[in-house]
């Protein structure tokens, strides 16, 4: 009790209250809050509940049973992820009935594959478009022109970051770190990259997918994967051999010769 009452005038001493109004008051710098598209709950929709039914293919099952001897039988669970992305490749995306399919063949609960897919990012957990795009827009990617990039495709696609185009072709994400930052601003689409991307070049990419076209992935600039931008500054003559700088007669000297013993 008497702690009780210490307590409470401490709180009401003008030290702690002037502290108090100090906290409340003070202007705190804090980056913008930015909520997640995805949440790591199911809820059943018309189009993802597990009623609908979902069956690998006989070849994508017969690749599914490689992939699962592949670990000891006690480890089967091993082979979620794996099995998650065969059967995202079949239906588009990873859909409750993907997830509880991968559960049967792995003999684990459905639980733990849920587990799994709510975790990683590269399980798209709703439907997207034939063509994933998946903009790179961390540091280095965004003061190469990522912004740009994205307003580019935004415009020229009539849709927002998150969304799908009514024609269902498109998906735009916004992602971070593609592993690509020698070559940013880059676009991964689908399992391709592109790098070096201008908004021209964007646009072209986009309107070749658009017209069932296949774009040529990786630098859109000239370059052939990630050397200078402005040409080779080393290694631009013949290769040296083991004998560089190295005396003739040292090289003409039988190994024998040259050996002594103590």
């Amino acid at each position: 009790m008497n702690t009780s009452r210490s307590l409470l005038k401490l709180t009401r001493s003008p030290v702690v209250s002037t502290w108090r109004r100090t906290l409340l008051t003070r202007c705190m710098s804090t980056s913008t809050i930015r909520l997640s598209d995805k949440l790591v709950v199911h809820t059943d929709t018309p189009e993802n509940n597990p009623s609908i039914p979902f069956e690998f293919t006989p070849e994508n099952l017969k690749r599914a049973e490689e992939i699962v001897k592949k670990y000891p039988p006690q480890y089967k669970k091993a082979a979620v992820i794996p099995l998650l992305d065969l059967g995202q490749r079949q239906l588009g995306w990873t859909s409750i009935s993907v997830m509880n399919a991968v559960a049967k063949l792995a003999e684990i609960p459905p639980m733990r594959v849920y587990e799994v897919a709510t975790f990683y990012t590269m399980f798209n957990r709703e439907p997207v478009g034939k063509y994933f795009l998946q903009l790179c827009t961390t540091t280095p990617c965004q003061l190469c022109g990522s912004t740009e990039i994205q307003k580019t495709i935004e415009n020229h696609l009539k849709i927002k970051t998150g969304e799908t185009t009514k024609d269902k072709l498109f998906t735009l994400v916004e992602v971070e770190c593609a592993g690509a930052c020698v070559n940013a601003p880059v676009l991964a689409v689908n399992d391709d990259y592109y790098e070096d991307l201008t908004p021209e070049t964007t646009i072209k990419i986009l309107d070749d997918l658009k017209a069932s076209k296949n774009p040529k992935p990786g630098p859109q600039s000239g370059r052939h994967t990630c050397e200078p931008a402005n040409g080779y500054t080393t290694l631009l003559g013949e290769p040296y051999g083991p004998d560089f700088k190295i005396r003739k007669d040292l090289m003409d000297t039988p190994a024998s010769e040259g050996s002594t013993t103590a």
